[in-house]
């Protein structure tokens, strides 16, 4: 009995300490922009190649600017085409947040948004009111319909542009690429579009993001205005501060109204959204600033799993901000 002690004791003694948790970085270049991941845990259980794999098998379906994507063979097709998981997802997405906004957020809107010079193809000027009203014909989730995995349109001229809330999507798939290892404490970003669960480690401290604000003024690099502190969930930001044109001596913004076909005009400037997941939270910000602010925040009443923060122009030209009360109650203060 006293030799089996001994060596139970003797046993616990090699026994090596699990190796302490530590912060590993990925980052990268993809969808036009950077990638950054931070994640921690004892190993690099993550590679780079997991990583550029599933960026590649994201940008083969989901992709304008891939020649031969899933999305680019549905927007030739007469009928559509047999969606695969990411087309599916992304696709299923965009219908719901269609319906839950009347229309605002439309992902067949591509034909406008390429007409106001804003897609991957150039355009020489604003297109003329008659033209609009051709390309309205062409526009219209309630023409799309999503069966199982077909993908089909009632029009053959209907295009889908999912540019949109690709990104938020990329963020959640390589948030569950991170799950799957085991990894629980992370910070998932592209392009400015977030995922994060848990806290830093080994401290435990609260993972932090920084919100931009623009300078509306001069359209110069963006300082930070808010801080807040989140354990679960996405975060993106839509604004009409740096995607925009000179027409006709006026600011066009990219976001396009797809009831009218013009850019959307109204008071905001930009809105950062917190939802459980990326591809939520990226869906609902573009439809958000379509609604302008008392609209938004009517909306987000309605909506509790969405918070919100807006940065929009008084009627007398001063810059103000606002948000919901779930968002104010992660700020962070100094």
């Amino acid at each position: 009995m006293i030799i089996q002690l001994l060596l139970a004791v003797i046993v616990s003694l090699w026994t090596p300490a699990p190796a302490p948790v530590q912060a590993f970085h990925l980052h990268g270049y993809a969808q036009g922009t950077t990638y950054a991941l931070t994640y921690y845990a004892a190993d690099s259980v993550v590679k780079q190649a997991e990583v550029i794999q599933q960026l590649e098998e994201i940008d083969a379906s989901l992709s304008l600017y891939r020649a031969g994507s899933l999305i680019n063979q549905f927007n030739a097709a007469p009928r559509g085409v047999r969606a695969d998981q990411h087309l599916q997802r992304v696709v299923g997405k965009a219908l719901e947040v269609y319906r839950a906004t009347n229309g605002l957020f439309d992902a067949t809107v591509e034909p406008l948004v390429q007409a106001w010079g804003f897609g991957h193809q150039p355009a020489a000027g604003a297109p003329t009111p008659a033209a609009i009203q051709a390309l309205l014909r062409r526009v219209g989730s309630d023409k799309l319909t999503l069966r199982g995995d077909s993908l089909l349109k009632q029009v053959p001229t209907l295009h889908l542009d999912l540019n949109g809330i690709a990104q938020g999507y990329t963020v959640d798939v390589l948030a569950a690429l991170l799950e799957r290892h085991g990894i629980r404490n992370y910070v998932v970003e592209l392009g400015g579009e977030l995922r994060v669960r848990g806290h830093r480690q080994p401290g435990g401290e609260l993972l932090r993001i920084g919100i931009e604000r623009p300078d509306t003024s001069a359209f110069a690099l963006p300082a930070l205005q808010q801080v807040i502190g989140l354990t679960a969930g996405g975060v993106t930001t839509s604004g009409n501060y740096r995607k925009f044109r000179r027409v006709g001596g006026q600011q066009a913004a990219h976001l396009i109204n797809p009831k009218t076909g013009y850019p959307f005009r109204n008071e905001l400037i930009s809105v950062t959204v917190v939802a459980p997941d990326a591809l939520t939270a990226d869906a609902y910000d573009n439809a958000l600033m379509g609604m302008g602010l008392d609209r938004a925040l009517s909306f987000l009443r309605q909506n509790p799993d969405l918070q919100a923060y807006f940065i929009y122009q008084r009627p007398d030209g001063a810059v103000a901000d606002t948000a919901t009360v779930g968002f104010t109650k992660l700020l962070l203060h100094p």
